[in-house]
């Protein structure tokens, strides 16, 4: 894997669509890159010259093309001037970077996926890992929350995700007057599927108040502390574990995750 450490390398932006009022999808051009082997739950640096950078995860799965695709949440002043650009603007990136999820180890095992939020971002990496590979898998199981039906993530995709045998269970937390869909945080939609936890491996990603409840989840159903893989994004800042921003006990989220197993996480009060 080739990985720009320090200095970012130039990015055409070649496709840009809104999907919510706050979430922008880009698709960008890496052919600068001398490679750009990456894994679901990787993350780049995004840059914009005379604004900053900011760690980004990437939301497509690996398939040997120029480009990878992300979607950035309009938070503050970089991200604002992210959301002003368009097709053909440039941009810098360094990376890939981080440790993602295990899909080979996963293999010949069920994939619960929980996502909160935003949180399905890099999840929809692994989706898509798992529809260009999923006869080396038992089957997927998607479990998707937002606070509103305006926030819920890639709509226009849940037809092809269904079609390529992925199961979807959706719920918000405050409906809307035309929604006919589950209400409640995501936690209840384990009450609509069945778990066999010894042929079951969880991905998650969330907002950190979701994974405590949705780790007890899973432990009261048996699944492994070694098989739950939680995506923990927080605090990064540099990506090369010199700048101290992303510390959690002995680890920096940004060279050691963001991807850990429950496992390693138990034990350490700031990670959940």
């Amino acid at each position: 894997m080739t990985t720009a450490l320090y200095l970012p390398v130039r990015a055409r932006i070649l496709e840009v669509r809104k999907l919510t009022e706050y979430e922008k999808f880009f698709r960008v051009d890496v052919s600068g890159f001398d490679s750009f082997d990456y894994h679901p739950g990787q993350f780049v640096q995004v840059s914009v010259f005379g604004a900053g950078e900011c760690p980004i995860s990437i939301s497509s799965a690996p398939d040997g093309s120029d480009t990878i695709e992300m979607v950035v949440r309009k938070v503050g002043s970089l991200t604002g001037i992210l959301h002003t650009l368009d097709v053909g603007d440039f941009i810098g990136l360094r990376g890939p970077f981080g440790h993602g999820f295990p899909m080979d180890e996963m293999e010949g095992k069920r994939i619960l996926v929980i996502g909160g939020g935003i949180g399905l971002v890099p999840l929809r990496s692994v989706i898509y890992y798992y529809i260009r590979n999923k006869d080396k898998y038992m089957g997927m199981t998607v479990l998707h929350g937002a606070k509103s039906p305006q926030e819920l993530l890639f709509t226009d995709e849940y037809d092809y995700w269904l079609e390529n045998g992925v199961r979807l269970e959706i719920t918000v937390d405050n409906a809307s007057e035309d929604w006919t869909g589950n209400v409640g945080v995501i936690t209840v939609l384990f009450d609509r599927i069945d778990i066999e936890p010894e042929h079951t491996c969880a991905v998650i990603c969330g907002p950190p108040v979701m994974y405590r409840f949705v780790v007890e989840k899973l432990v009261s159903a048996g699944v492994g502390e070694d098989t739950m893989y939680l995506s923990l994004e927080r605090n990064m800042k540099c990506g090369v574990g010199k700048c101290g921003h992303c510390a959690m006990g002995s680890y920096h989220v940004c060279i050691d995750g963001p991807v850990f197993t429950y496992a390693k996480l138990k034990c350490i009060k700031e990670a959940l």
